[in-house]
C-alpha cells in the first residue's frame, strides 16, 4: 500500500489548475503511474456540477481506466477539490472512498494559496500520507 506519492511540478500545477477552471464547483480526475511517482493527470468532468460532491462521468472514467491499463500504469490517486472546506476528507469523502489502495487527494481553494493534502481511507479510517512535488525527471 502507497505510503506516499511523488508529484512532478508540472502534473501538480495541472491538477491545481484544473480544480481552480471548475471552481466554484468542485473537480475531480485520477492520477496515475508507476510505483510511487505519478506520470499522468486524467482531468474529469464532474456530471454533479456541485460546490460540495462530485461524480465521475462514467465514460470518461472507462476510457481514463482503459488508457491507465495501455500504458501500463495503475490508478494512484483520485483526486477532487474543496472550493471552500479544508483539505480534509468529508464524511461523504469517507464514505464513498471505494477504492483502498488508491491515495485520496484533496485540493482545497479555500485559501489564498491551494492547501493539496493526501489521505488513504480503508473501512471508514482515514490516514495521512506524503506528496512530494518536485521537478520533472
Amino acid at each position: 500500500m502507497l505510503e506516499r506519492l511523488h508529484i512532478p511540478k508540472n502534473l501538480f500545477e495541472e491538477m491545481i489548475s484544473h480544480c481552480r477552471d471548475a471552481y466554484p464547483n468542485e473537480a475531480c480526475g485520477i492520477l496515475s503511474g508507476k510505483g510511487e511517482e505519478v506520470l499522468k493527470v486524467y482531468k474529469m468532468a464532474n456530471i454533479e456540477k456541485s460546490p460540495v460532491s462530485y461524480e465521475f462521468d462514467s465514460r470518461e472514467h472507462i476510457k481514463a481506466i482503459r488508457d491507465i491499463r495501455e500504458n501500463n500504469h495503475t490508478m494512484l490517486a483520485i483526486f477532487h477539490s474543496h472550493p471552500s472546506s479544508p483539505a480534509y476528507p468529508s464524511a461523504k469523502d469517507v464514505s464513498l472512498a471505494f477504492y483502498e489502495d488508491s491515495i485520496y487527494v484533496i485540493v482545497s481553494l479555500s485559501e489564498k494559496q491551494p492547501v493539496v493534502k493526501g489521505f488513504l481511507i480503508k473501512e471508514g479510517n482515514v490516514k495521512s500520507v506524503s506528496l512530494l512535488t518536485h521537478d520533472k525527471m
